[in-house]
């Protein structure tokens, strides 16, 4: 087992949800095997617990990773980690195969030097964000950080708590209101790989001033086509 290798040019790398075309998604697992290759930026997603505490999940339960569907926001950090998820065979069996806490990931992008790329789940209250940039100021630095959510109201309130925070907004279209919303907000974009079908699109977002990231892209030629383009940021579960 091994990534897929390319011609990346002058574009940034990021693991989506750690290296989870070799390892299980969003686990510590998949970002130290990430945080041992040459990758840019490592991926994952927040969600927070019923006692205020933040995990990583992408999908609203466990039940696609870890068989039992347990849903963090009405679980406690202890219910959460007490499944064990599946490995890559959909098997369990791998003890270390948990639901980890944000703080786990921030230390493991400390540890080999990556920049982190934080994909908020749901919606998140000003002290919400506040306390997630006071853990990352505490474990970490704000300036190896990368923020980016679908609802757009997060990214606002990080910025009102944060304004120097590094965003980018997730989105599956390309629509010219949001080239607007961005650079009225002075953020990127993290688009769906398929909205950018033609050079034009990704030259109007750089001619806009637009930092662009694509996902989740895994097919070698298609990557190499858009890091042609210009995008500064390729998202992939296994490129590297």
């Amino acid at each position: 087992m091994d990534t897929i290798k390319i011609n990346k040019g002058n574009a940034q790398l990021v693991a989506h949800r750690g290296l989870s075309g070799l390892e299980r998604e969003n686990t510590a697992s998949a970002f130290v095997a990430a945080g041992n290759r040459s990758y840019f930026g490592i991926e994952t997603d927040v969600r927070h617990t019923l006692d205020g505490k933040y995990v990583l999940l992408h999908d609203d339960h466990t039940a696609r990773c870890g068989i039992d569907p347990v849903a963090p926001e009405q679980n406690t950090l202890q219910t959460i980690q007490s499944v064990q998820l599946v490995d890559m065979d959909g098997k369990r069996g791998r003890v270390d195969l948990r639901v980890p806490e944000m703080v786990d990931y921030i230390r493991i992008c400390k540890r080999y030097d990556k920049v982190g790329v934080l994909e908020f789940k749901g919606a998140y209250t000003e002290e919400q964000m506040a306390e997630i940039v006071s853990i990352i100021k505490a474990e970490y630095t704000l300036d190896k950080m990368i923020f980016i959510s679908f609802h757009f109201p997060n990214l606002v309130a990080l910025r009102k708590v944060c304004p120097e925070a590094h965003c980018q907004f997730l989105t599956g279209e390309f629509k010219d209101e949001i080239i607007e919303m961005l650079k009225e907000h002075k953020m990127g974009i993290d688009i769906w790989s398929n909205a950018l079908d033609e050079e034009w699109k990704v030259k109007k977002l750089l001619d806009e001033g637009i930092e662009v990231n694509v996902w989740t892209v895994d097919n070698k030629e298609l990557a190499e086509k858009l890091i042609s383009w210009g995008v500064q940021f390729v998202t992939t579960n296994i490129l590297e």
